[in-house]
């Protein structure tokens, strides 16, 4: 699985930093080292007035923030891996 967290402007400014930390953490923790790859994006064109955009493979998720990681790590990441 490709994760890719957009690091463009927009959303550097509205936290990519803190979620590029927070999957870090969640995929050490749920021992995905050697299932999930993590990347940076430049802007997806897909800019929310909230959260930042992140690409689970082919999926495009818009408005992601960290107070709504564990919710979106458990329901598109690890739901995939059980």
């Amino acid at each position: 699985m490709i994760v890719r967290i957009c690091v463009g402007s927009s959303c550097h400014l509205k936290g990519s930093e803190t979620l590029v930390n927070l999957f870090q953490n969640a995929i050490e923790t749920n021992g995905l080292e050697n299932e999930i790859t993590l990347a940076g994006s430049f802007c997806t064109g897909r800019c929310n007035r909230e959260g930042v955009t992140v690409m689970v493979d082919d999926d495009v998720f818009t408005g992601v923030t960290p107070e709504k990681f564990e919710g979106f790590f458990a329901e598109n990441i690890l739901k995939k891996f059980r």
